[in-house]
């Protein structure tokens, strides 16, 4: 699937962002401003991984020679920074080609202009251009940030300041927890958007899906990520979770467990199963097998999710409201955009477990996905997952070769391929190195020359 999803995002669409397989050619979209290939640079590690040498090292000479970080245009800073900064990263310490290193290191300095607000709380909006000036994306309330967006960048800034010894990155996220830290916190929960200005929440809104998850995935990640070190992630996970599971966690009618959102209307969206599953360890003795459970239920929610549709795959997000349970009713919840998250939370499960039944669960979506979402020249997501008659979206997304793709090949793998110990994926499914206890000084942030011994 990998091979045929980059031949032909190859054939059609190369040095493009993305592939739009009915019509045979490239996107470029506004997400990244004016960086290019973000298929490649999502897909570098997910080759190497898969053994597609030949592939990784197309992948790898359009790097050195055509990925051009000069851009002018808007780009995300989370988007850049998980695709792009996490991209480079994972393919600099899977294979130590320096290449890598130079451009990421690059790239990461031309996000700093992001963080120049009263708060330090980023905007959501970089140029990339000399100017480097940010600014927030027009629908964010009230030119606010959204915390999912800022709230993920901890992983990537760390190993921006280890490889580059620039103490810099780091104390830029380390600037943001603080605040999050000191901010009074609605039942003990995170609302979605803070103003980069005053400091304070815009509106309180909480979610878990969308908006607020991946905030919470790099809290227990920061963690697991700093060889079990950094006490203060884990703290704020583990008090997030409780607040989670005191306000949102819900069971339906029919018994299905799920995160509902504060002040949600039930939509939906899934990747919190996997999280919780790994959090399950480290947190009070008493409450571990409570946490695999809890992850269980979650992830069996969202199989239901995905079993309840005529194409068995998963809508966008669905809701539990007046007797329809795990199914999308509005029309625009509907849509299966080749997502990695259901699939990740198997992944999880199944390193956790081992019980079949997550494998089992996985080749119902590689079976899916054949079926509903190969077309002739490529993956495409389709409009309704309820639809017999499938219609396309005509757009190969780049988090399905980062992120689907990899997860489905390591539920199928020993575990000794990237084992769980060693290595934390980011939120793009690149997997960074855990940084040892060993190469760190007493605060983590000041290396001697910016060496470390990762392995």
């Amino acid at each position: 699937m990998m091979k045929f999803a980059w031949d032909n995002y190859k054939r059609y669409a190369w040095g493009q962002n993305e592939l739009r397989p009915l019509t045979r050619n490239g996107h470029i979209g506004n997400m990244f401003g004016g960086l290019r290939g973000a298929s490649i640079v999502d897909s570098l590690d997910t080759l190497y991984i898969m053994g597609l040498m030949e592939e990784y090292e197309e992948a790898k000479e359009w790097v050195q020679n055509n990925l051009n970080l000069i851009s002018n245009g808007e780009a995300s800073l989370f988007e850049v920074n998980i695709r792009y900064v996490g991209g480079l990263l994972s393919a600099y310490y899977l294979t130590g080609a320096e290449i890598f290193k130079q451009k990421v290191v690059e790239l990461g300095e031309k996000l700093l202009p992001a963080f120049n607000t009263p708060t330090g709380i980023p905007r959501g909006v970089i140029n990339l251009g000399s100017s480097g000036t940010s600014w927030s994306w027009g629908w964010a309330s009230a030119g606010s940030s959204i915390l999912a967006e800022f709230g993920t960048l901890h992983l990537e800034f760390l190993h921006l300041s280890q490889l580059s010894g620039n103490p810099l990155f780091t104390e830029k996220v380390m600037n943001i927890r603080k605040l999050l830290n000191k901010i009074e916190k609605p039942h003990g929960l995170y609302p979605n958007f803070l103003s980069p200005v005053s400091g304070n929440w815009v509106q309180h809104h909480v979610s878990i899906g969308g908006l607020g998850d991946s905030f919470y995935e790099y809290l227990i990640k920061s963690y697991l990520m700093s060889d079990k070190t950094d006490q203060e992630a884990k703290k704020m996970y583990y008090s997030a979770m409780e607040a989670i599971e005191t306000n949102l966690v819900q069971k339906s009618p029919g018994g299905l467990t799920y995160v509902a959102e504060w002040r949600g209307d039930g939509h939906l969206a899934c990747f919190s199963g996997g999280m919780i599953g790994i959090g399950a360890d480290d947190g009070p003795a008493e409450q571990k097998q409570h946490y695999l459970d809890l992850a269980a239920e979650i992830t069996h929610t969202c199989h239901e999710s995905y079993s309840r549709s005529a194409t068995k795959l998963g809508p966008e997000a669905f809701r539990f409201d007046a007797g329809a349970e795990a199914t999308a009713t509005r029309l625009s919840d509907r849509y299966y955009i080749l997502r990695p998250e259901v699939i990740e939370s198997y992944m999880y499960m199944w390193r956790l477990t081992h019980d079949p039944k997550y494998r089992q669960w996985g080749w119902e979506a590689v079976e899916a996905l054949e079926k509903h979402c190969r077309v002739d020249a490529g993956f495409s997501g389709i409009r309704d997952v309820y639809a017999s008659t499938v219609s396309h979206d005509n757009m190969q997304q780049s988090f399905f070769l980062s992120e689907t793709l990899k997860y489905l090949y390591l539920l199928f793998s020993d575990d000794d391929l990237l084992p769980l110990e060693d290595w934390v994926f980011n939120t793009e499914a690149h997997p960074l190195p855990v940084i040892r206890k060993t190469c760190l000084q007493e605060h983590g942030a000041k290396q001697d020359h910016g060496q470390t011994d990762l392995e």
